[in-house]
């Protein structure tokens, strides 16, 4: 018997009510990520992107259709699945250490293993010579390495991933994309990663996940059989990126009529 997928959405719909009247966010989405599988969800602003992981999370459940992570019909936060913000969220009156100790402790882990766990990802990571500063005191880039840490001292299975390199300059993304592909080759996680970068969710993915605006659906599944590490500048990474470009852009111009009340044409 095979084992079921990490994560299964089966004909989500979520509607949400906004100033007296329901706005449909997702509508009969269908999805299987496999274990150990890099998936990427893209699509413009407003398709519904971060609602859909947000609902994987167990934060916000769907209004219809049911998810499941390793079988189990999510209901609620799980420690089966982590997840990494934008904003960082790091306790600023916590160092590095105790940041990423945090999950541990909240677990009831021995201090000997927590402390262990602490140092390996914190080495992992590039982070042992910061284990004293507090977030302040540290890039975007580095409180956002915390954070992945913080995360993967856990051990949850399942990763999930809401734009965490976004608000980073391209040298910085790039290195930290690099290290998560890095350690997630290493550790058999499923990672679940939210974009709006068209190059970062080939660079990332195993398959990327295009979603139609609003109401968010699944426009298509585009498989990346890349070799990694991959090569943006390579001739096969461009002609997959025109090919993703292009369903994104239609998208987008869908957006753009809607905004302007044209018709569809």
């Amino acid at each position: 018997m095979s084992a079921p997928p990490a994560i299964r959405v089966e004909g989500v719909r979520k509607v949400f009510a906004t100033g007296g009247r329901e706005v449909v966010a997702l509508d009969g989405i269908d999805l299987e990520v496999a274990a150990g599988e890099f998936v990427c969800l893209l699509g413009p602003s407003g398709c519904g992107k971060s609602t859909l992981l947000n609902a994987v999370a167990g934060f916000s459940p769907p209004t219809a259709g049911r998810i499941l992570a390793g079988g189990r019909e999510v209901t609620s936060p799980g420690p089966d699945r982590a997840m990494v913000f934008q904003e960082y969220a790091l306790f600023p009156w916590m160092t590095v250490a105790q940041n990423v100790a945090f999950g541990l402790e909240v677990k009831g882990r021995p201090a000997p293993e927590i402390r262990e766990t602490v140092d390996s990802w914190l080495g992992k990571l590039n982070l042992l010579d910061f284990r004293d500063r507090f977030p302040k005191d540290l890039s975007g880039g580095m409180r956002q390495r915390v954070a992945i840490a913080r995360v993967l001292a856990i051990d949850a299975p399942i990763l999930l991933m809401d734009e965490p390199f976004g608000a980073l300059d391209a040298l910085t993304r790039r290195n930290l994309q690099e290290e998560l592909l890095r350690i997630w080759a290493g550790s058999g996680k499923t990672v679940l990663f939210v974009t709006h970068g068209i190059e970062e969710s080939i660079f990332l993915a195993d398959r990327v996940v295009v979603m139609t605006y609003r109401p968010g659906a699944v426009k298509e599944v585009v498989p990346v059989t890349l070799p990694r590490p991959r090569d943006p500048s390579s001739s096969e990474f461009n002609a997959l990126e025109k090919r993703v470009t292009a369903l994104v852009m239609a998208e987008q111009a869908r957006h753009e009529r809607d905004e302007r009340g044209a018709p569809a044409g």
